[in-house]
């Protein structure tokens, strides 16, 4: 907080001043202070994500144009995942039937109808 003050308002010493007048001045900063990012928990701004995320699916759409994609293989790493520290892989599922989906369904929802 004290480097965000600094930097945006010239404040050295917010311990001198008000502390309603310094949360007047934290409520004012960007929202890609320290600050604001810490409490968001969020590590990356929303511009670089949407650029992340601009980049991730041009990179699958070209994908999709590679044999590799047509196939369904060696797909491209997301720009997002990593920046976000994602180390889940999805993993793709396929049934047989549709008694065999609802089975599974059922045991995900835990025995309860959906939406109630």
């Amino acid at each position: 907080m004290i480097c965000d003050l600094a930097e945006t308002y010239h404040i050295y010493d917010y311990k001198q001043l008000p502390a309603r007048r310094v949360a007047v001045f934290v409520y004012g900063l960007r929202e890609t202070s320290r600050v604001k990012m810490a409490l968001s928990d969020n590590p990356l701004g929303f511009d670089t994500m949407l650029l992340a995320g601009i980049a991730d699916r041009l990179s699958t759409l070209i994908w999709f144009k590679t044999k590799d994609g047509q196939r369904g293989r060696n797909q491209p790493p997301y720009i997002v995942d990593s920046l976000m520290k994602v180390t889940a892989k999805k993993e793709n599922v396929a049934f047989e039937t549709g008694e065999d989906f609802e089975t599974a369904k059922e045991a995900i929802l835990g025995g309860e109808a959906y939406g109630d």
